[in-house]
C-alpha cells in the first residue's frame, strides 16, 4: 500500500508537467473542438512518459473541461480546450504566462515591496488573523514595453520566508511560491471594471488607461491553503477573457 502511494506521489508532478506539454501540443497542431487527441500509447511514446503518467495528465485535462472522454472511442478536444490560448476565465494562470501566451515580451517592473500586516479584509481572504504578517508587492507588468497589467499582490509571509532583500521580485510569484512547495491549483476571482487607485495612477502616469479590467482573486494551493490575494488591473483595451456558457 505504501509503495503504491509513493508511486502515485511521484507521478503527480510529472502528470502536471505533461498536462502543460499536452496543451502546447494542442495549440501547435491547431486542433479544433471535436478533434481527437492521440491515443495513450502514442502520447507515451511521443513524450517519453509512462502510460500511467499520460493517463493522469489526460484526467487533469478532463477535470478542467478541456477534453471529453468518450468510452470506446477516445478523447476529444472540447470547446473550452480549443479556447485555451484565448484566455478563458476558467483556467488559472500567472500574469506572466497570460501575457506570454498573448505573444508579448514581458517585463516585470517592481514598484515596491514591503512587510505589512493583514487588515480584516486581507485576513479574511488569506485565512489569517488581523495583524498577521504579509508581504505587499506592487508591480507594473509591461508587454512589449507597454503597460498591460498593474498588480497589487498580498502574500502570506510564511509562504515566502527569508529577508525580502534576498529575493528576486521580478519573477512570477506563482513560480516563487511553487519553489517553496505552494503550488497554486485554483483561485476564487471577481472581475469588474475599475479605475486604477488614484495614488498609483498619478504617481506612475497611468490615468490615461482608465478604466481597467480588475481581476480580484484569492489563490489556493492544491491542498486548499490560501497563499496569495491579488488585485490585477488589466488594460481593458488590450486584454479580454472568454467565457463558455453551457445549457
Amino acid at each position: 500500500m505504501n509503495a503504491a502511494k509513493n508511486a502515485e506521489a511521484k507521478r503527480a508532478p510529472l502528470a502536471h508537467k505533461l498536462k502543460d506539454d499536452l496543451l502546447e501540443l494542442i495549440a501547435a497542431e491547431e486542433l479544433t473542438p471535436g478533434d481527437q487527441l492521440p491515443t495513450e500509447p502514442e502520447l507515451a511514446e511521443r513524450f517519453g512518459a509512462s502510460r500511467s503518467t499520460v493517463r493522469e495528465a489526460l484526467k487533469l485535462l478532463e477535470q478542467d473541461g478541456l477534453v471529453n472522454a468518450i468510452q470506446g472511442r477516445g478523447r476529444f478536444l472540447s470547446a473550452l480546450g480549443a479556447m485555451s490560448i484565448e484566455r478563458p476565465v476558467t483556467i488559472y494562470e500567472s500574469i506572466t504566462e497570460m501575457l506570454e501566451g498573448l505573444g508579448y515580451a514581458v517585463t516585470n517592473v517592481v514598484l515596491s515591496v514591503s512587510e505589512d500586516v493583514a487588515d480584516e479584509h486581507i485576513a479574511d481572504q488569506l485565512g489569517l488573523q488581523p495583524g498577521d504578517p504579509v508581504i505587499r508587492l506592487v508591480r507594473l507588468r509591461l508587454g512589449n514595453d507597454e503597460p498591460m497589467v498593474f498588480s497589487i499582490n498580498i502574500i502570506r509571509r510564511d509562504s515566502l520566508p527569508g529577508p525580502l532583500a534576498y529575493r528576486d521580485w521580478g519573477i512570477s510569484i506563482t513560480s516563487a511560491l511553487e519553489g517553496h512547495g505552494h503550488s497554486i491549483g485554483s483561485s476564487i476571482a471577481r472581475i469588474s471594471a475599475a479605475n486604477l487607485p488614484a495614488e498609483y495612477a498619478a504617481k506612475h502616469d497611468l490615468e490615461r488607461y482608465d478604466p481597467w479590467l480588475l481581476v480580484e482573486e484569492t489563490c489556493l494551493t492544491r491542498e486548499g491553503r490560501r497563499v496569495l490575494y491579488a488585485l490585477d488591473y488589466h488594460r481593458s483595451s488590450e486584454i479580454a477573457f472568454n467565457v463558455i456558457r453551457r445549457r
